[in-house]
């Protein structure tokens, strides 16, 4: 398997810090609004690269963390005239709302900055004892010089950075002893969030926060550091300086960054209105056509978003969608049950889109071959399979669609979609019923799923279920 790093700007081929296990940290969210569509594409594209990682055999460790502290949640809280908190567990449901709807994957670990705030306060102490950090009136800054290789990630050179002044200061505050030094900890201001430091009451800077929080859940070397290209300086060039030269270890390994997405071929702001949040994309499109739509190119190229692509990537997923219902339709009237010797052939060959679509998920995670392959397949399946199609032989090829469309997060079995749902729902009205005393329906609810051929199981757990 080959991923392009950022670190030496070139594909490299994957080897794992451990056999069959990758760790990965994926920059998360700060949680003040609803998250737009250019913060999805990350979200999107990473969580197919740890859906492959998966379909390899691989234990994916996958941490994604929430800023739950910034100066964007306390302003919307002062606006609001409500606390950051409030703000930001507000936000945080709404996000899991949206990737829900996306079909994303939970986060193995989806760590609070505000809760990990002890392991930052452990790291700066030793960034300052190993001459990396100091302490000016309570701020505390990394002395960028003494980090030899910063710059690395970015391909900036600490000279240059220098001599830009201003123009390129990550933190604006005269008392640093070098213009490119940043922020650890800064000071209370009155009405923020604060914690108790060695270095008085304040709060961590945004860098730390997820050097900290990677070191936690993932140890001090990471398989994959991901997330959008707007990150790659100075967020991760920071993570980088402050891990190794705390840890004295490689931060990570391999570094892979999206590129942006424009709307209608330009930038997306709020002041050009071209602004969209995926809960105002989702109130027009099924989020799965936007899904489909992110995967349509590859991670690193820039992606446009317009009306004329998106319903382009509709009636795209729809001839995908539409192949399998013909599948399941033949599948459902079959007379053949056994498969017949013919048909082993029509097998092997849809086993060969398989493995295009795999190369080319292997070649730096190239969705937009992946998919073609699953259109090679479809064309394949429309054209070999009629109502003499034995049973077995439809089912393997709903599977193979099943399984490669599961690893891009589109959902093609809709029907056992929609018994999830339904089963899921009758469960927790079953457990509600039970806390009211209310026996005869919940027994009630028991025999009506069993009808339905579905057993429920009452664990320590909680309640499983199967079909049988």
């Amino acid at each position: 398997m080959k991923v392009y790093n950022t670190l030496t700007r070139k594909k490299e081929e994957f080897i794992p810090l451990e056999e069959g296990k990758v760790k990965m940290y994926i920059c998360g969210p700060t949680v003040y609004n609803f998250i737009h569509i250019g913060n999805a594409r990350p979200v999107i594209v990473f969580d197919t690269v740890r859906r492959y990682f998966l379909y390899k055999g691989y234990d994916v460790n996958f941490v994604s963390n929430f800023t739950d502290i910034d100066d964007k949640i306390i302003n919307e809280a002062n606006r609001q005239g409500v606390t950051s908190c409030e703000i930001s567990n507000r936000y945080i449901e709404e996000y899991k709302t949206d990737t829900k709807n996306l079909n994303v994957m939970e986060a193995t670990t989806h760590p609070l900055a505000t809760q990990e705030i002890g392991g930052m306060l452990e790291m700066i102490e030793t960034l300052i004892e190993k001459g990396y950090a100091y302490e000016k009136n309570g701020t505390v800054y990394f002395r960028t010089k003494n980090f030899k290789e910063y710059g690395k990630l970015s391909h900036k050179k600490l000279e240059d950075l220098q001599s830009g002044g201003r123009s390129l200061l990550v933190s604006g505050v005269d008392e640093k002893e070098e213009s490119v030094d940043f922020v650890l900890w800064k000071p209370k201001k009155e009405g923020e969030p604060a914690w108790d430091s060695p270095w008085g009451s304040g709060r961590p800077g945004w860098h730390i926060e997820c050097s900290a929080m990677a070191k936690r859940y993932l140890g001090e070397q990471i398989d994959i550091h991901a997330g959008g290209e707007d990150l790659v300086f100075p967020h991760h060039e920071n993570e980088i300086a402050q891990s190794e030269a705390a840890n004295e270890k490689e931060f990570a390994r391999y570094w892979l960054h999206n590129a942006f997405l424009n709307i209608d071929n330009k930038k997306m702001s709020k002041s050009d209105g071209n602004f969209f949040t995926v809960r105002e994309i989702g109130e027009k499109y099924d989020l799965q056509v936007f899904r489909f739509l992110i995967l349509s190119a590859h991670y690193r190229s820039p992606l446009n978003f317009s009306e004329d692509l998106i319903e382009s990537a509709k009636t795209s997923l729809n001839r995908i969608l539409n192949a399998v219902d013909n599948l399941k339709f033949l599948r459902d009237n079959v007379k053949v049950v056994e498969l017949v010797t013919d048909e082993r052939e029509i097998l092997e060959k849809a086993r060969t889109f398989v493995a295009n679509f795999e190369r080319a998920m292997e070649d730096d995670f190239n969705t937009a071959d992946a998919i073609s392959a699953l259109f090679e397949l479809t064309t394949y399946a429309n054209t070999v399979t009629n109502e003499k199609t034995s049973k077995e032989c439809l089912e393997q090829l709903i599977g193979i669609y099943v399984t490669l469309t599961d690893i891009l997060g589109i959902i093609v079995d809709r029907e056992a979609d929609d018994l999830e749902a339904e089963v899921e729902a009758l469960i927790q009205e079953r457990g509600e019923a039970r806390k009211a005393k209310n026996f005869a329906r919940a027994d009630q609810i028991r025999d009506e799923l069993l009808a339905k051929g579905i057993v429920l199981e009452d664990t320590r757990e909680g309640v499983k279920w199967k079909k049988i």
